[in-house]
């Protein structure tokens, strides 16, 4: 997997203010999306919108229906 930095300064405005992000690669970029899609479209709306954006890639990943935890536990979707 190649090494990736990102550079970006992201404002996303709320009608309660603004919020500021500046991710510097992938993982933190896709908290952010997560973030502001669950805020947006409420939990359940941002999972199937996610899911329908992974189901573009199940045909690539072999594992594309397990979700690997930050506890290193490994369930399948």
């Amino acid at each position: 997997m190649a090494n990736v930095s990102i550079k970006a300064d992201i404002k996303v405005q709320w009608p309660q203010g603004q919020s500021s992000y500046s991710p510097g690669n992938p993982e933190e970029l896709v908290i952010i999306g997560v973030d502001v899609l669950v805020k947006e479209l409420g939990t359940e709306a941002a999972r199937s919108f996610i899911s329908q954006v992974f189901e573009r890639y199940s045909a690539e990943l072999p594992h594309a229906n397990s979700v690997a935890h930050p506890t290193g536990v490994t369930s399948h979707v």
